[in-house]
């Protein structure tokens, strides 16, 4: 596929998604307890993709969405913003740092059974490449190296449509019985 090709449909995906969800949930939130009982995680990220659970604020503050989900791995599509920019013109870490966290996260989540949790115990990120309002649409992919009872670790890259790298990131999260 080109460039011009893989952008095409990464576009198409994330307004097709957004439109799902917005036509349920107009407004961001959190789903509650009785929303997620009985659902394993991949089954509550499947839930936010289909609309069928609330997106979160997250996604409106800093301009990225969930965009596809499977066993073990997650995509969140992000198109950089002057408001994320720092005092030197370019992205803000924080910024790179969030949307990767948040695909390293969820893919996680895609792995844990009913009533389990995470948290993110730690988090690395290279920043490898500058990020401008002018470089369009950015994916970070996340995928899951080990899932156990008690540790999970994940990789993530954060890759332009022409297949550039931006970033990249590992986490480790903790496992654990959700309340």
């Amino acid at each position: 596929m080109t460039t011009e090709e893989t952008l095409a449909s990464w576009n198409a995906r994330l307004e097709e998604v957004k439109e799902r969800i917005q036509a349920n949930h107009p407004t961001p939130g959190v789903a509650s307890r009785d929303m997620v009982a009985g659902k394993s995680g991949l089954e509550i990220i499947e839930g936010i993709i289909r609309g069928e659970l609330p997106f979160p604020h997250i996604s409106e503050t800093l301009g990225f969405w969930l965009v596809e989900a499977d066993k073990g791995k997650a995509v969140f599509q992000g198109t950089p913003q002057l408001k994320h920019y720092n005092p030197m013109g370019t992205v803000h870490g924080g910024w790179y740092a969030t949307l990767l966290d948040s695909a390293l996260g969820c893919s996680v989540q895609t792995m844990l059974p009913q009533g389990q949790a995470y948290t993110t115990a730690e988090l690395s990120v290279n920043i490898v490449r500058a990020a401008t309002e002018k470089t369009g649409p950015l994916r970070a992919i996340g995928t899951v190296i080990h899932c156990g009872r008690q540790l999970a670790t994940a990789e993530a890259r954060l890759v332009g449509p022409d297949g550039t790298l931006y970033a990249h990131g590992t986490t480790t999260c903790l496992v654990f019985q959700a309340r």
